[in-house]
């Protein structure tokens, strides 16, 4: 074995230390509240960055549309080595000396027409002057950014609702972990005493062995708990894009969204702004882009002006050095068009007359999805109510049958009651607890949905 000097010891032992400790800090779980959860997740969860990289695409698409109306300039170079040059049939005698002197009428003369190396440099531009559709399209084009950011709040508001459900599932099925365990604890130390009762000849063999059931029982249900749990943890971290292995650890309790809510019910505004889900606001924004899609077709009929403006060189040689040394002619012109549509064999007449269908059809979706919001928020309101009292029952039920243990118990030890009444005692109990946690989830859950009805389940940017 290696022994290091002193100091270096020393060192090597702050080094260690400080790589323990932050192996340690590494394996620590990450605290996380309900809010914090739901503002991790809008940031980090993939379908919420597919919606931010359409929003960039969108700006990309505007910047396009923008760039329409400036000046579009381009350069052009050929060069042309003609290896056989065209000849022009002409008739014989008509540019010098015939080389037919047989006198037939029919002869020709083949010229060459060109040179063996040609080549052009030109520069052009071209300017938009006035078109009535580009000024529709700038607007339509900001209506498509508007478009595209509430794409992005819709799909926060998706990972919002999937994580606040997902959280309440972890934080209902930790607490029934904890009763489950209590009540693991108090069938245990009553099997222990009723297990001494039957050396002491009190009790038989049986009652110990219906306890012993009881408590596998209790055991295994509480073992299925905990991998209801397991993978109510993995799913959400699931929705707030965290890697499944991440640890982390969720600070709100059960009582912050359950108990303080058991007392008030769901009150409704008879004047409910629309606008205040994402979905009737995105419509609207649907409806803008239809109606500029169709005034559009009417701009179409209006002048199109443009103009174009082209300088350039040419030159052409049959040396190839020529070609290069010599002078290049130059050349220049400015075009100014305009054009006006006269008749289009009604192809713009039915082009709106499509558009104005479609847009009626938004309109139309508009009112239907009013009515859908109506109806959701009544049965979110009505679920949640019905649940609400489901709740407070199950509560009721649950603190009696934990009366009727302890009653039970105490009647069995004093000699006056049955093993079989407490055994009955204790699953009624554990039968309540579990319908009291399926009510408290089935709580949480409707209040989400309601929250969302109303536009009010996520409402950051």
């Amino acid at each position: 074995m290696i022994r290091l000097p002193f100091p270096n010891r020393i060192i090597f032992s702050l080094f260690l230390g400080i790589g323990v400790a932050g192996s340690a800090m590494a394996q620590q779980p990450r605290d996380f509240s309900l809010n914090e959860a739901i503002q991790f997740a809008t940031q980090q969860n993939l379908n919420v960055r597919n919606t931010q990289l359409d929003a960039l695409s969108a700006e990309a698409r505007i910047k396009e549309i923008r760039g329409v109306a400036l000046p579009q300039v381009n350069v052009n170079g050929q060069v042309t080595y003609n290896a056989i040059i065209q000849r022009f049939i002409l008739p014989a005698g008509g540019f010098g000396p015939s080389p037919d002197t047989s006198g037939r009428s029919d002869a020709v003369t083949a010229i060459p027409f060109g040179v063996k190396l040609q080549g052009s440099i030109a520069a052009s531009l071209n300017q938009l002057l006035f078109d009535a559709s580009y000024k529709i399209g700038l607007k339509a084009a900001s209506t498509y950014r508007e478009l595209a950011q509430k794409n992005i709040t819709a799909s926060k508001i998706t990972v919002a609702e999937q994580v606040a459900k997902a959280y309440y599932g972890v934080l209902v099925s930790s607490e029934r972990i904890k009763l489950l365990d209590l009540n693991i604890s108090r069938v245990d130390t009553l099997l222990r005493e009723t297990n001494e009762l039957r050396r002491q000849g009190f009790v038989e063999k049986l009652d110990v062995d219906r306890l012993e059931v009881q408590l596998n029982n209790l055991k295994t249900e509480r073992q299925n708990v905990q991998n209801l749990v397991d993978l109510s943890y993995y799913l959400l971290k699931f929705q707030m894009g965290l890697p499944v292995n991440t640890s982390i650890r969720l600070t709100d309790k059960v009582e912050t969204y359950g108990q303080q809510d058991l007392d008030r019910a769901a009150v409704l505004d008879s004047a409910f702004d629309y606008g205040q889900r994402i979905e009737y606001s995105t419509l609207q924004t649907q409806t803008r882009l239809a109606d500029l899609d169709l005034q559009s077709i009417g701009k179409q009929y209006y002048p199109r002006l443009t103009a174009a403006a082209t300088y350039g060189h040419n030159n052409g040689r049959n040396n190839f050095m020529d070609f290069w040394t010599t002078q290049w002619f130059n050349s220049a012109a400015i075009t100014v068009n305009l054009n006006i549509p006269v008749f289009d064999g009604f192809q713009k007449r039915y082009a709106a007359q499509q558009r104005k269908i479609t847009l009626d059809k938004v309109r139309q979706s508009g009112e239907l999805l009013k009515n859908s919001i109506d109806l959701q928020i009544r049965q979110a309101s009505i679920t949640l109510a019905n649940n609400l009292q489901t709740l407070q029952t199950q509560k009721r039920n649950m603190d009696l049958a934990q009366e009727v243990v302890r009653v039970t118990r105490i009647k069995y030890k004093e000699g006056v009651g049955s093993n079989i009444e407490v055994l009955n005692a204790e699953t009624s109990y554990r039968e309540a607890q579990t319908n009291y946690f399926a009510s408290l989830l089935d709580y949480m859950i409707t209040k989400v949905d309601l929250d969302k009805a109303l536009g009010k389940l996520y409402t950051g940017q």
